[in-house]
C-alpha cells in the first residue's frame, strides 16, 4: 500500500487553472466517492482552496493512481489531461508524508508560516471522514500532521512575525496600544486590504470600529460584517478625534487626510496619541501629518521594510521546521511499517487459525470413528505442516524462478534458521 499526494498549486499552477480545477463543498461528497472508484484506490481526502488543489489517497500502486487522478481531475474540470500533468506534482510515501507536514505547518503557503491552511486541512479531513473516505491509514498520515504542525509552531517563531501588509499594519498599532478591545479604529476605504485589516484588528480584541468609504452601500456592507458603523469620506473630519488608530487604503488621487485636519483632531482628543497608517498609492494622508506630536504614522514603505525584516526571521524559522518535519517524517514511516508488520502478522495468523480449525475437526471426525490416537495425532501434525507450508515454499519457488535472489535468505530470517 502507498501513500499518494497529488496536486497543484500557486507555485506550479496560473490562477486560471487553479480557479478551474477546484472543488466545492456541495459537490465534495461525489468527487470523494469518484475518486474512490479509481483502480486501487482505498482511501482519499481532497483539499481545494485558492491557493491549491490536493488530492490524499492510499493506493495499490502509487503510478497507475496518479495517472489515474490526472486523468479523472482534467476529465471533471474538462481540461487538457497533458497541459494538466504539466503543472502537477506527485509525492509518494515519504515525500507524501512530508508535503502534508509542509503545507499542514505553512512551510508550503504563499504566505510563509501561514496559520489558515491548517484550519483548512482540518476542514477538509473532517468532510473525510463524513463521507467515509477515510480509512486507518489516511488517518494516521493526517494525524501526525496535525501533531507535526503543532510542534514546529510550539518550537519555532515560524508564525511570529507579520509578513502581510495588512497584519503588518495591525501588529504595529500594538506598540502603541498594549490593549485594542479600549481603542476605536477608523478604516478609510473598503476594498480587500481593508476587510482583512478588519479581520485583524477583531481577533485582537478591537470592538470599536467605523469604515469610511466613498460610497454608503459598499462601507455599510463591510461594517455589518464586523458590525461597525459606517460613514462617507465627507464625514471624516467628525469621526477622526474619536480614532485611536487610523489605517486608509483607497484610490484616491488627492490625500483625504491634511495636516490642519489632524491639528484640529488632536485639539478635541487633548492630545492622545494617534497611530496612522497609510497603505494607499498614491498616499491617502499628507507626508506632513508625520511632524505633528502625538501622531505615529506609517506608510506602505515602512511596512513593506517591518514584512521584509519578519520574512528573513520566518525563513529562518523555516529550516529549524524543515528539520523537525523531516526527523518528525522518518519516525512516521518507521511506525507505518511496523503498523503493516502488525497487520500482515495479524493475517498470517488469521490464516493458520483457519488451518488448525478445519484439521482439529478433521481429527476430531477421525476419533469419533474410532480410529487409533495415536495415527489420527500423526495425521494431525503431518497435514498442519504441509498446509502452512505450502504457501510459502510455493511463494519462494516462484520469487527464484523471477530472479528474486534474496527470498531464500529472507525466508531463512523469518523462519529463524541459521543458514
Amino acid at each position: 500500500m502507498s501513500l499518494l499526494a497529488i496536486g497543484i498549486n500557486h507555485n506550479t499552477a496560473s490562477v486560471d487553472i487553479r480557479e478551474k480545477v477546484s472543488f466545492t463543498p456541495e459537490t465534495m461528497s461525489e468527487s470523494l466517492q469518484s475518486v474512490l472508484g479509481l483502480p486501487g484506490i482505498q482511501e482519499s481526502v481532497i483539499l481545494s482552496t485558492c491557493n491549491r488543489s490536493e488530492i490524499y489517497c492510499s493506493a495499490e500502486d502509487a503510478t497507475t493512481a496518479s495517472d489515474a487522478l490526472i486523468q479523472w481531475m482534467a476529465s471533471v474540470h474538462h481540461l487538457d489531461p497533458e497541459a494538466l500533468r504539466h503543472c502537477t506534482y506527485v509525492h509518494t510515501d515519504k515525500d507524501a508524508v512530508e508535503h502534508i507536514s509542509q503545507v499542514a505547518a505553512g512551510l508550503d503557503s504563499m504566505v510563509l508560516g501561514e496559520p489558515q491552511i491548517l484550519g483548512q486541512l482540518k476542514s477538509a479531513y473532517a468532510v473525510a471522514q463524513e463521507y467515509n473516505s477515510v480509512g486507518s491509514t489516511l488517518n494516521f498520515l493526517f494525524q501526525h500532521s496535525f501533531k507535526v504542525a503543532k510542534k514546529v509552531r510550539t518550537e519555532t517563531a515560524i508564525g511570529e512575525n507579520a509578513v502581510s501588509i495588512a497584519y503588518a499594519a495591525v501588529s504595529l498599532s500594538t506598540r502603541i496600544f498594549s490593549d485594542l478591545s479600549k481603542c476605536h479604529a477608523l478604516l478609510v476605504g473598503a476594498g480587500e486590504t481593508i476587510d482583512l485589516v478588519a479581520r485583524h484588528l477583531r481577533e485582537r480584541g478591537l470592538k470599536h470600529l467605523t469604515v469610511a468609504n466613498r460610497t454608503l452601500a459598499r462601507a455599510e456592507a463591510l461594517a455589518n460584517e464586523f458590525n461597525a458603523r459606517a460613514c462617507l469620506l465627507s464625514d471624516i473630519p467628525d469621526e477622526l478625534p474619536k480614532a485611536d488608530i487610523v489605517i486608509t487604503s483607497t484610490a484616491s488621487q488627492l490625500p483625504l487626510i491634511g495636516k490642519g485636519m489632524v491639528e484640529r483632531a488632536l485639539k478635541q482628543r487633548r492630545h492622545k496619541p494617534v497611530f496612522m497608517v497609510d497603505i494607499a498609492v498614491p498616499r491617502d494622508v499628507e507626508s506632513e501629518v508625520a511632524e505633528l506630536d502625538d501622531v505615529f504614522l506609517y506608510t506602505v514603505d515602512d511596512l513593506r521594510t517591518v514584512i521584509e525584516d519578519n520574512r528573513r526571521s520566518r525563513e529562518k524559522a523555516a529550516v529549524d521546521a524543515r528539520k523537525i518535519i523531516e526527523q518528525q517524517t522518518d519516525e512516521f514511516i518507521s511506525s507505518l511499517s511496523g503498523r503493516s508488520a502488525t497487520d500482515a502478522i495479524r493475517e498470517i495468523r488469521a490464516r493458520a487459525k483457519l488451518v488448525q480449525l478445519a484439521e482439529l475437526e478433521k481429527a476430531e471426525r477421525a476419533l469419533d470413528a474410532g480410529n487409533d490416537p495415536k495415527k489420527v495425532a500423526q495425521q494431525l501434525a503431518h497435514n498442519l505442516t504441509n498446509k502452512l507450508m505450502h504457501g510459502p515454499t510455493v511463494a519462494l519457488r516462484r520469487a527464484h524462478e523471477q530472479g528474486e535472489d534474496d527470498a531464500a535468505t529472507l525466508a531463512m530470517r523469518l523462519f529463524d534458521i541459521d543458514p
